[in-house]
Order: C-alpha cells, then sequence, then structure tokens
C-alpha cells in the first residue's frame, strides 16, 4: 500500500530498526535555505501555495518538462492557478522523487491522505489553506512539529542577522543559528559585483578598504560577529575547487583592479580566488567551525531565462569539472600548517563519489571523529538511488559510523519529511545486510550506529 507504516520497510527487521531507533530522533537539520524572518516573525503563509510552491525549482522543472507554460509556474498567474497546473502535473511524476515527498508532506503535517490530481485539487487547497491559518500552523509551529531541533540557515557576510538574535532571545523547542556563506564576496569573476560588494562592506564594518588586507580585515570583523551570533559552520558553493599557487604580488594587483570594478584575466581570478578561499578556511579553523563546500553545479545554463528570471529558477544541472586535483591542493596547503578545520564536501556528479569520499581519507588526521566527510547526497542526487549510492560509497571508502546524516538543503518549512524518507531508507539498506548475513543481527550494535547517523553524530560534530 502507498505510503504505509511500512514505506520504503521491506522486512520486520527494518520496521524494528526505523520504529525503535530511527524514527523517535528528532531532527538536526544543518544545512538549508529557510527564512529567518518568517521564523523569527512566526509568519502564516496565506494558502499552499506559497509555502510550497514558491521559490521550489524542483517543482518548477517538473512542470516545465510537462508542458506547463511559465505564467503557471513563475509568472502572472494567481496562486490558485499555479497550484492547480502543479496538481495536474503530479500524477505524471510517479517514479520521481517529487510525487513521494509530495505526498508525504500533504500527510505531515496536514494529515492529507489523498492523492494530489486535477480532481482533488481544489479540496487539498481548500484545507491545506485553511489549516495554514491556524496558529498550529505558523513557522515556528511547523517546526516544533517536525520535531526539528536545530536549523542552520545560509546568510550572506553582509546580513544583519537580526532575525536570528529576536529568535534567539525567545524560549522555543528548537535553536535557528546562521550558517557563514562567503559566496558573495568570492565573485572574481564579476568587477562591478565584487566592488559594490566590497563598498557595502566597508560601510557595514567601518572598515577603510584600499588593499586587500583590509579586504580580510573587514571579512574577519563580519565572521567574528556570525560567531557572536551563534554560527558554527560556514559553507561555500563552488563549481570545483580550482586551487592554484598564487604570486602574492598578482594577487594584489588582481585586488586592486577588481575593487575598481576593472576586468582581470582568468589566472589573477584563479589566484585571488585560491588566496581568499585559503583565508577564510583559515578563520574557520581558527573558531572551529566546520567548513563545508558545495561542489558540482553548473549554472544558470539558460541565458534567455537567467535574464528573465534570475539565479535559482531551475536552470541548473550537474556539471562535470575536474575536482580531484584542486581539492588535493587546498586541503594540503591547509593541513601542512595543521589549520584544517573540520569539513564536509558535498558532490552533485554521481560519477565522483568515489574520488571525492578517498579524498576526504587523505586528511582524517588530529584525533578528530569524521573530521573530513563526504557529504549528504544533495540537489539532484537527494532521491532513492542518490542516497544509496551514497550511502554505500562512505561505506565503502569510510565509515559510515561517522556519517553526520541527512539535511533538508531546501527553501521550504514542509520539507523535513526527507529527513523520514532517508531514514527509512538506511533502515532499510542495513536491515537488507542483517537478512544477508553481511551484519550481524545486533539491535544494540546496528541501532546505535543508525541513532548516530540520525542525530548524535551531527549533535557532536557541530557542538549543538
Amino acid at each position: 500500500m502507498f505510503l504505509s507504516s511500512s514505506f520504503l520497510l521491506e522486512s520486520e527487521i527494518a520496521e524494528r530498526l526505523y520504529f525503535e531507533f530511527a524514527e523517535p530522533l528528532p531532527i538536526i537539520d544543518y544545512h538549508n535555505h529557510l527564512s529567518a524572518q518568517q521564523v523569527a516573525e512566526n509568519h502564516k503563509f496565506e494558502n499552499l501555495t506559497q509555502i510550497w510552491l514558491d521559490g521550489d525549482h524542483y517543482k518548477w522543472r517538473a512542470m516545465r518538462l510537462f508542458g506547463i507554460e511559465e505564467r503557471y509556474i513563475t509568472g502572472e498567474a494567481d496562486d490558485y492557478q499555479k497550484f492547480t497546473a502543479w496538481a495536474k502535473t503530479v500524477p505524471h511524476t510517479l517514479r520521481n522523487p517529487l510525487y513521494h515527498w509530495t505526498h508525504m508532506e500533504l500527510r505531515k503535517p496536514f494529515g492529507i491522505d489523498e492523492l494530489l490530481s486535477e480532481k482533488t485539487a481544489e479540496a487539498i487547497y481548500q484545507k491545506a489553506t485553511t489549516m495554514l491559518q491556524d496558529d498550529d500552523f505558523s513557522t515556528r509551529s511547523l517546526l516544533e512539529k517536525a520535531n526539528v531541533e536545530v536549523i542552520c540557515t545560509t546568510d550572506d557576510p553582509l546580513d544583519d542577522l537580526i532575525s536570528h538574535q529576536k529568535v534567539s532571545k525567545d524560549t522555543l523547542s528548537f535553536e535557528m543559528r546562521p550558517t557563514w556563506r562567503p559566496d558573495n564576496a568570492l565573485k572574481v569573476d564579476d568587477p562591478a559585483h565584487f566592488a559594490a560588494y566590497t563598498k557595502q562592506l566597508e560601510k557595514l564594518t567601518s572598515t577603510v578598504i584600499n588593499d586587500l588586507d583590509d579586504y580580510l580585515v573587514a571579512l574577519e570583523k563580519r565572521h567574528d560577529f556570525f560567531e557572536q551570533s551563534g554560527c558554527k559552520i560556514a559553507d561555500c558553493g563552488l563549481s570545483h575547487l580550482n586551487f592554484v599557487p598564487y604570486n602574492a604580488t598578482q594577487v594584489e594587483a588582481a585586488f586592486n583592479e577588481l575593487i575598481q570594478g576593472k576586468e582581470v584575466n582568468k589566472e589573477s581570478q584563479e589566484h585571488l580566488l585560491s588566496f581568499l578561499l585559503l583565508e577564510l578556511a583559515r578563520m574557520n579553523h581558527k573558531k572551529d567551525w566546520v567548513q563545508q563546500f558545495h561542489l558540482g553545479a553548473l549554472r544558470n545554463n539558460n541565458e534567455r531565462m537567467f535574464k528573465l528570471l534570475g539565479a535559482d529558477a531551475g536552470f541548473d544541472s550537474i556539471g562535470d569539472e575536474l575536482q580531484a586535483a584542486g581539492m588535493s591542493q587546498f586541503f594540503n596547503a591547509l593541513d601542512r600548517t595543521d589549520q584544517l578545520a573540520k569539513t564536509i564536501v558535498y558532490n552533485l556528479n554521481p560519477a565522483q563519489n568515489e574520488v571525492f569520499a578517498t579524498m576526504m581519507g587523505n586528511f582524517n588526521t588530529g584525533g578528530i571523529r569524521g573530521k573530513m566527510q563526504l557529504g549528504a547526497s544533495w540537489w539532484f542526487l537527494d532521491q532513492l538511488d542518490g542516497m544509496e549510492k551514497q550511502i554505500n560509497t562512505v561505506s565503502n571508502m569510510g565509515l559510515l559510523s561517522c556519517f553526520v546524516g541527512m539535511l533538508t538543503d531546501s527553501r521550504s518549512f514542509l520539507s523535513f519529511s526527507r529527513h523520514e524518507y532517508f531514514r527509512r531508507l538506511l533502515c532499510n539498506m542495513l536491515a537488507k545486510d542483517i537478512l544477508q548475513g553481511k551484519i550481524p543481527e545486533d539491535y544494540d550494535l546496528v541501532g546505535s550506529m543508525i541513532q548516530n547517523i540520525c542525530y548524535y553524530n551531527a549533535k557532536s560534530h557541530f557542538k549543538f
């Protein structure tokens, strides 16, 4: 039966592992894109479209593939029209993870068991929208319903973090922490942006930025401010870690050109980016933060739609950049001076899982459990096949018992069922190993590993 209590659990052993060890645990969602302001304001969404479809490029891609016109996706159609367009698409998403996620998210928190289609769209929309008006469906209540203990948002160094400070003063069942995401401070390929960003940073930190040292001083002031606001994690999104040895004179010259809005050549860009990444990583190590790198996306492929809708609109894909050499040089440069922080690297290209996993194994030093890790499946890979491959790679090339588990990487307050999705799959995989005699039927041994992966490893690793 679809989405029964035994969903994805193919044996009594799998059910015992899930219901006894995995399901009861709180959620630590250490990487997402939720709105801190909406949490601070305890926002209530007007309707199901606003909480479910707005900003969800997974759904947008599926709707475009099904032939839905853009006006019903990101265009001028009203919220109900957009929802009915999605409802029309859903029955045709069979075998896509969206079909599972859609119905898991209707069931929790709305208690809606009906399959979404054109026929059921109106009733489901009205029922969920009515429930969203209740205080029990505000952003904070939704986090509590999902048994969330910690959420870590994604924040630019220029963010004022007022929302985080407000939430930290309230007595809640969960914590909300910022994550340092300096991507905008690293756009050395965009002189106009870089110059404008530097001016903003200068004003915010009351630091005159005349040279590269001044830039680092200003960034570290913001880094300190993030720590004071509860931050314990850094993150960076790059196509690849193309670290190259740099020339100090060339790096300084490139920076001086960029803050004036002038173009610099590709080689100088790579040198400056390598320098900045290294210095920021040293800041992370100094504060004992965990640093994350999301690698492998080829973004904004459709130029026409990028000009129309901007970034993060569903026109990104898996890239095929070479990754190993750059990662090796970057981590080696940090390890050489014993300044390599705990690191999680997320791979978007499934053909490179083993490359990433074995690279992490080269730098597990210092007596730190799980210091270097291949991160959870993300974006195009956070589905059953992608998660299973990632789990198998971590098992074969490292220690699954040290893995810090799943995250949502989502903009939606309804997406916490992805933790359930992962936990059910994990328990089923381990149950299969038990049934095949690959691991012992020792519930203390296997159950404790499941609990660590789903909760305790993350709690310890990030020091929450």
